[in-house]
């Protein structure tokens, strides 16, 4: 039976783009996807971070306040889904071992964002024999390919905003795919001024993973500017 998986790039929530959701959903109706994977970074926590925080921005628990608002509508709109935990998910754990402080002082990851029972989280996932992780530790324009080489395989990954495309490889035993589903941010928020003078913007879209019995298929729909 044919499956069609829809993967979502970076959120940063509360720091997304308004319309991502939206496009989102266009995406996984046309294309009649049947499950959906978050590829990492649900939440931004720049509050929370380890470089320099915006002095007129939230406070930390006024983010996450405002982070719920925003996950409850991604929540509603897809009720069964799969995210891979980015390295902004992981600043809590983070911050606590820089303070020093034992698991126990802690809740875990999905109950600190409430995730819904058929939200699973995991650091990566793979389904039909392609790999679907956050990216952390990799970076630059062909950054999926560099996933895809160490993965041996088909390699699904986010985490670089400003790369949005599909690279084909092979060796002499296979064919194989890197994807890197761009994200959904909105670069003019606050969380991302570091970014104001970079060269390459952050490119907005998803990823369409296709799997048939002739094996599996790799597609990027970029979400047009506004």
């Amino acid at each position: 039976m044919d499956k069609n998986t829809l993967i979502i790039g970076d959120l940063h929530c509360p720091f997304e783009h308004k319309d991502y959701l939206d496009f989102c959903k266009r995406i996984y109706k046309a294309f009649k996807c049947s499950r959906t994977i978050l590829i990492g970074d649900l939440v931004d926590l720049h509050s929370c971070s380890y470089h320099e925080h915006c002095p007129d921005g939230f406070s930390p628990i006024d983010e996450m306040k405002e982070a719920d608002k925003h996950l409850s509508k991604w929540f509603k709109a897809f009720p069964v889904a799969y995210v891979c935990k980015g390295n902004h998910d992981q600043l809590i754990d983070r911050k606590r071992k820089t303070t020093g402080l034992p698991e126990r002082c802690f809740l875990e990851f999905r109950k600190i964002w409430k995730l819904p029972n058929d939200w699973k989280d995991a650091f990566e996932w793979k389904f039909e024999g392609v790999l679907y992780k956050h990216g952390t530790g990799f970076s630059g324009r062909y950054s999926h390919v560099q996933a895809t080489n160490e993965a041996h395989g088909n390699c699904v990954i986010g985490h670089t905003h400003s790369v949005l495309g599909v690279e084909y490889m092979a060796n002499s035993e296979k064919i194989m795919f890197g994807m890197n589903v761009g994200c959904g941010i909105n670069r003019k928020a606050y969380a991302f001024a570091y970014g104001k003078d970079f060269r390459r913007k952050p490119v907005l879209g998803v990823g369409v993973v296709s799997a048939t019995k002739r094996g599996v298929n790799a597609q990027v729909i970029p979400m047009e500017m506004r």
